[in-house]
């Protein structure tokens, strides 16, 4: 009986042999799904939209992130009192700072007040601000607000964004820079540079200044909105540029939903740096003791 029991065990390999033949079909079964719904998964998360508190969280990051980029932002126009400002960058419309800045040293050194620039020839007004285009035009508003301020302000430029608005060729643009720079009140300062950012960054999907100014209002505390302003102008005139972006020297590039619209490689995209960031002048002729690049030549001198 003992010998005979292993020819009874011969037929219990035999029915274990089929076993095996089973689970090596199970296993080949599960392999085949498994790469199947990997690749199916991620796109769709990698296509999930963004939330509202996730883009408020990146758009707070943004502006964290550039300012350790940008400590020394600031209003990129030359000025000593806010009426030079208020000037200034009623006569930035349409050109750069650096040409504002190159033009209005004489401007003021001839017309220093409100009462001086209202009682001025327009023609000689016309010839000192030509450089910065639309001279007639602007010569017709820097006029038109002096005189303002000298018989309803008593030649001071006012601290109200209502008020300043009423002058001629004063927007919101132009009255939150003066407000933010010149007396220290918080605004949002809606330039081309901003528009282009803010939409870039799907902060906002308007494109008109007043709605941008409103929807970026609620995003971040109004304590950082003059910084939160210079840093952006800042990004988008040295790395954001309208054209051709640098994106791969952009800092940010990582909380960029736009990433990829620009240059990627890092090489050229160095070479398409501005300012400072590129080794060249800065915008003001006098800029801030913190300003890191060099200062911007005068009018007809060499860079």
């Amino acid at each position: 009986m003992t010998k005979r029991a292993p020819k009874g065990a011969v037929g219990t390999p035999a029915k274990t042999a089929e076993a095996p033949a089973k689970t090596v079909k199970a296993p080949a079964k599960a392999p085949a799904k498994a790469p199947a719904k990997v690749p199916a998964k991620a796109p769709a998360k990698a296509g999930k939209p963004e939330s509202r508190l996730g883009m408020v969280r990146r758009a707070r990051k943004i502006n964290r992130e550039l300012a350790e980029v940008y400590p020394y932002a600031h209003p990129e126009l030359d000025f000593r009192n806010p009426f030079e400002l208020l000037v200034a960058t009623v006569l930035s419309a349409q050109t750069t700072d650096l040409r504002v800045n190159q033009t209005t040293p004489a401007l003021f050194a001839k017309y220093p007040t409100p009462e001086d620039l209202a009682a001025a020839v327009p023609e000689e007004v016309e010839e000192l601000i030509r450089p910065t285009g639309f001279f007639r035009a602007k010569t017709k508003s820097i006029m038109g607000l002096a005189a303002a301020l000298r018989d309803d302000f008593g030649g001071e430029v006012p601290r109200r964004l209502d008020d300043l608005v009423k002058l001629p060729g004063v927007g919101r643009k132009t009255a939150f820079v003066v407000l933010g720079n010149a007396y220290g009140v918080p605004g949002i300062t809606v330039d081309t540079h901003f528009m282009r950012l803010a939409r870039r960054w799907k902060w906002t999907e308007s494109d008109d200044p007043v709605k941008i100014e409103a929807e970026v209002a609620e995003i971040f505390p109004k304590s950082e909105w003059t910084m939160l302003s210079h840093r952006v102008i800042f990004h988008g005139r040295r790395i954001c540029h309208a054209r051709k972006p640098a994106c791969g020297a952009c800092p940010i590039a990582h909380l960029c939903p736009a990433y990829g619209e620009g240059e990627t490689d890092p090489e050229k995209a160095k070479k398409l740096l501005k300012y400072e960031k590129g080794g060249f002048p800065g915008q003001r002729l006098n800029p801030p003791p913190d300003y890191p690049g060099r200062p911007a030549p005068p009018l007809g001198g060499e860079a």
